[in-house]
């Protein structure tokens, strides 16, 4: 519900309280999962499939998803296996592995693509890690970023006489407190990368 007078620029305005809250945490929710998400992408030194999210393989002229054209397992903790569901794509589908710049070095057998997961060497562990923290430190941007958003869609309903005084108050308590919640969600999550990432 958007209020008559609404303005072109700034946050979309919001009726009510209620509004901005689910709004904030929706996106703070949004944000936790994309992080996830990338670190799931992000190497450890053991296999695992989530590693090949990203490959596109052109399938016919479209890039497609690998997991799409093939079985992938893990086998053993350090070896990938591809298998593709047409057996004539099994050229694309290495080729597309070894394009994605993941330092990853794939064989086949005519049915079956082999990827051996290198053991990281303590130099890698430590590229990797900064990598982590670059990628947690953006999401940490984003929450930030979510609640100033709030908070501004707060001081407006108060400039618009929508709310009181004391509601601004508790509105702006809310919003960091959620803002702290989804921080240390999203801390415990790139510690527990990190620890994976250095385990040998």
């Amino acid at each position: 519900m958007k209020s008559a007078q609404s303005t072109p620029s700034g946050p979309a305005p919001f009726a009510n309280l209620k509004e901005v809250e689910t709004s904030v945490k929706t996106r703070m929710d949004k944000a936790l999962q994309d992080l996830l998400h990338a670190m799931s992408t992000i190497r450890t030194g053991r296999a695992s499939i989530a590693l090949l999210d990203s490959i596109r393989v052109d399938y016919y002229g479209t890039p497609t998803p690998l997991n799409q054209l093939a079985n992938l397992h893990v086998p053993e903790p350090s070896l990938i296996t591809v298998q593709p569901w047409d057996v004539s794509q099994i050229g694309p589908i290495e080729k597309a592995i070894r394009s994605a710049d993941l330092g990853l070095n794939p064989s086949n057998d005519g049915k079956v693509i082999r990827i051996p997961i290198p053991p990281l060497t303590q130099e890698r562990r430590k590229e990797i890690v900064k990598h982590l923290h670059h990628v947690a430190e953006d999401h940490r941007v984003a929450i930030r970023n979510i609640r100033r958003d709030g908070n501004e869609a707060v001081k407006k309903l108060l400039k618009d006489k929508k709310i009181t005084e004391d509601e601004d108050r508790r509105a702006h308590d809310e919003i960091q407190k959620l803002t702290d919640q989804f921080m240390q969600k999203l801390d415990q999550a790139a510690k527990a990368k990190e620890k994976e990432i250095l385990e040998i």
